[in-house]
């Protein structure tokens, strides 16, 4: 430990005088002096003149104060929630592959549905590049990083769909197209793509255990500006879908997805097919990042649950944002 120095200090202190412990007396201090002798003839000696001193009772200690647990638990479970969204908050660490179940609502473990991705790293960028959010260096908004890689992988355990490699993992506008169900919609909507300047697709499909039928699609642009048009005005309204799937029929806008598994920057439309339903119950999200329009759709024999839906848009959002 280092002893810090005065160097304000006098370096020649006078001497510090101790009081003294004499008794102060009315006394000619004259040794020669001679003695005067009182004429009280009744002295009081100094003995008796001090008074005993009472001796200083000991001082009880405070009783503890009793904390009210009530007050503990609602303060541990504040606690508990500040942590949880901080943790969520943050979103580009890809930790939702691997939280606790009560980390996320709706992103629960396997055992209410909750898939197992590969931990998720987003490509690097060529050097120099900045991201999609730019918005000081990138206004128009363009994923620099191959948007192949940005793909979300398929989940342990599930089947690829070899019919959306493509070639070199480019897809040709019509695998996407095939999604819907009308060639009316298909023939407009190609047209619109190709007006709009659409630069390439790219796509992953796969099938899990449980028979849950997936496909992802990631369609290029060349600016944010032109994406967005096209989630917006052409494929989607916050109604519903434009375009009817070859999977579902009537769609709504699902208003239990939770603003938690939202993430920022990315442009988010989610639906559900309503019932009646066939054999297959659909759900579908539309999402927009910079350049790039995301088109994700889900079903399966039964029913469709909402956390697996839920889960995909959400790392496939992530690695776009």
């Amino acid at each position: 430990m280092t002893t810090e120095t005065n160097t304000n200090a006098d370096p020649n202190p006078e001497p510090v005088t101790e009081p003294s412990t004499d008794p102060v007396t009315d006394s000619d201090p004259d040794p020669n002096a001679k003695a005067n002798p009182d004429p009280d003839p009744d002295p009081v000696p100094v003995a008796e003149v001090a008074q005993p001193v009472e001796p200083v009772p000991p001082v009880e200690p405070a009783p503890p104060v009793k904390k009210d647990r009530r007050l503990l638990r609602a303060t541990l479970r504040w606690v508990a929630a500040v942590a949880v969204f901080g943790v969520v908050g943050t979103g580009t660490a890809y930790g939702i592959t691997r939280l606790d179940r009560t980390d996320v609502p709706g992103l629960a473990t396997h055992s209410d549905g909750r898939w197992t991705y590969p931990v998720l790293v987003k490509p690097p960028l060529p050097s120099g590049s900045p991201g999609p959010n730019d918005d000081a260096r990138n206004l128009a908004g363009t994923h620099y990083a191959d948007l192949r890689k940005l793909l979300l992988p398929a989940p342990k355990g599930a089947t690829a769909d070899v019919s959306l490699k493509g070639t070199d993992g480019w897809l040709p506008t019509k695998g996407f197209l095939a999604e819907f169900a009308s060639a009316d919609d298909r023939k407009e909507l190609g047209q619109t793509l190709l007006d709009s300047g659409l630069r390439h697709i790219t796509a992953r499909g796969w099938t899990t255990p449980d028979g849950t039928h997936t496909r992802i699609y990631l369609l290029q642009f060349d600016t944010a500006a032109v994406a967005e048009v096209i989630l917006n005005g052409k494929l989607m309204s916050q109604a519903a879908p434009t375009y009817a799937l070859r999977d579902g029929d009537q769609f709504e806008l699902d208003g239990k997805f939770p603003d938690v598994a939202r993430i920022e920057h990315v442009l988010l439309a989610p639906y559900t097919e309503l019932k009646p339903y066939g054999a297959r119950q659909a759900r579908q999200a539309y999402l927009a990042s910079g350049d790039t329009v995301g088109v994700i759709i889900q079903s399966r024999k039964g029913g469709m649950p909402a956390v697996p839906f839920e889960q995909t848009v959400t790392l496939q959002s992530e690695l776009l944002g």
